[in-house]
């Protein structure tokens, strides 16, 4: 089973992406997940929750849809 990289940045988080972190690394086991200080993405960070999975920014509108998009990926 292949291992994914998801990064977060951690000033994400007030888009509810804390959350979303917990879940993917207590729900699914091929998920490597990464918690930066910053990604390079401030335009996206402060407009919607993200991640970088592999490398491949997921940006969504809400945090339920980024764990979505994110599982979606992984599958």
């Amino acid at each position: 089973m292949k291992t994914f990289n998801i990064q977060f940045c951690e000033h994400n988080f007030s888009h509810g992406t804390d959350k979303v972190a917990e879940k993917i690394e207590s729900e699914l086991v091929n998920a490597n997940v990464e918690i930066q200080a910053c990604l390079g993405f401030c335009d996206d960070c402060a407009a919607s929750p993200y991640a970088l999975v592999d490398g491949e920014l997921i940006q969504t509108d809400t945090p339920d849809e980024l764990y979505e998009e994110i599982k979606a990926y992984l599958t």
